[in-house]
Formats: structure tokens, C-alpha cells, sequence
């Protein structure tokens, strides 16, 4: 696990103590660092979200009994929460394919506690199968994050902060082919800059409700957002669907075989 991580030493010692169960379990190709901490506006209570992508041997795959393609652990250990999830490879690649940036982030993000050779691999075949796609799924979840907030009588400033990360990289994506997930360093670009008024509200507390004046001018000013998202996918740099989903197969393939047992 690299120290560099945006983790303090004792986050650092627990994160690793609790991936060390998870990698008995099952083989991880990579496993990333994401959440508030990804996105660039952590917490001292923020908890830590390690999500992975695993192969499962491929004796397994075809026996009677089909086993779990998805493993989650939650816990709070030393004051620290851990929220682990990982995906096995044949859900991720299909995935990949439908525009899942969930995926994408996971295997392209800037933080990545472990990796392997075939993530090296992974990184290339994920980059190729970018396309417009990526829309759907980051609309999709801002729009949802969107609607919990406004459906609440007490919005937090990690809902909102939400909101516009999520368009604000599905914005980027499209429009430059690039993967960013750092609020901060989209925020500026894109007439955001004030939103560093939303993180010294969630870095008082995590959970911690807006102010009602300062929620209902950031909902409103929200609506900006998707115009930004929606027009990034009409002036896409991306194709309109994956062009390697062959190659995918085939990675997918050679490495069932190198897993067998």
C-alpha cells in the first residue's frame, strides 16, 4: 500500500490490516482508494472506501455451483469505518462496456492502494473502451444523488459536494478523454470555484446539515451542472460506443486460462 495515499498513519495501518483478510480471499487485479478522499474533500470522520476488481479461478466458474461475482465488508475498527467492495473481473469488463464510470474510477483513479501486472493490461483495454456511454451512468447518479437531497428537510454539504463531482468528472470525461475525480481540480474550470464554501461546511462534520439559506442556493445552483454535463456529451471527444470490446474478450480469455486452479 503506498504511503503516499491521502490517509494518516493510523488509517493507513488499519486500511492495510483489513485488505490483508481480503486478499486471502480472492485475487485482487487492483483495488482504489475512492470516495470523499478521491474526490478531494475528505473528512476527519469520512470513512474509507476501498472498492477492487478480483478474478475468480476459473475452476470455479464452471463447476455446478456459480459463485458470488461481487464481495462487500464493512466495519469499524479503531475508530476508523472500512466500506470494502470488489467485483469480480467478468462483471467489470461487461460493465466497462456499458459505461459504468464507477469501473472506470476503480481502475484509472489516482489512488490505488494495490495493483498487479494485469492491471497495467486492464488500464489500457479500460481507456480503449471509453466512450459516450459514461453519460448515462454519471447523469444517472448525480440526478440521484441530487433528488435524496432535495427530497431531505436537512441537506448536508456531502450530498451537494457529490452532485457536482459526479457531473463535473462525467463533464471532463467526455469532453477530454481524461479521468479526473478531484472536485477541486475540476471546480475552477468549470464556474465552481465558490463550491470550497460547501467544504468548510462538511469539514466541521461529516453528516452536519446546511444552513437552510446556504442549502436552497445550492440546490438551485445545481441545475447548472447537468446543462454542463449534457453538453460535454454532445461535443464529446469519445466514440459513441466501446471500439475494443474484441480485445476485452480475448484479455478476458487468456486470463481465465492463466487461472484456472
Amino acid at each position: 500500500m503506498s504511503s503516499s495515499l491521502p490517509l494518516t498513519e493510523h488509517q493507513l495501518r488499519i486500511a492495510h490490516g483489513a485488505l490483508e483478510q481480503q486478499h486471502a480471499q480472492r485475487k485482487h487485479l487492483v483495488l482504489a482508494l475512492t470516495g470523499a478522499h478521491a474526490y478531494g474533500f475528505p473528512s476527519p470522520d469520512s470513512d474509507l472506501d476501498l472498492k477492487g476488481v478480483h478474478v475468480l479461478p476459473t475452476a470455479a466458474l464452471v463447476g455446478l455451483r456459480m459463485p458470488d461475482d461481487h464481495a462487500s465488508f464493512a466495519a469499524v475498527i479503531e475508530g476508523v469505518e472500512i466500506d470494502y467492495a470488489s467485483n469480480e473481473i467478468g462483471q467489470v469488463l461487461a460493465g466497462l462496456l456499458r459505461g459504468i464510470g464507477s469501473y472506470v474510477e476503480r481502475i484509472l483513479g489516482p489512488w490505488i492502494v494495490s495493483t498487479s501486472p494485469e492491471h497495467t493490461e486492464l488500464a489500457a483495454l479500460c481507456r480503449g473502451a471509453l466512450s459516450r456511454r459514461v453519460h448515462a451512468h454519471y447523469r444517472g447518479f448525480a440526478s440521484g444523488q441530487l433528488r435524496e437531497a432535495m427530497q431531505s428537510t436537512t441537506p448536508t454539504a456531502k450530498r451537494v459536494l457529490y452532485v457536482l463531482r459526479t457531473a463535473l468528472t462525467g463533464t471532463h470525461l467526455l469532453r477530454t478523454g481524461e479521468l479526473v475525480t478531484d472536485l477541486f481540480a475540476l471546480a475552477e474550470d468549470h464556474g465552481f470555484g465558490h463550491a470550497r464554501e460547501l467544504l468548510e461546511h462538511k469539514r466541521v462534520a461529516e453528516r452536519a446539515p446546511l444552513p437552510e439559506a446556504t442549502a436552497q442556493r445550492w440546490l438551485s445552483e445545481t441545475a447548472r451542472v447537468f446543462d454542463l454535463l449534457d453538453d460535454a456529451l454532445a461535443h464529446s471527444v469519445l466514440p459513441e460506443q466501446p471500439s475494443n470490446a474484441a480485445a476485452l474478450e480475448a484479455w478476458l480469455i487468456a486470463l481465465r486460462r492463466r487461472h484456472f486452479d
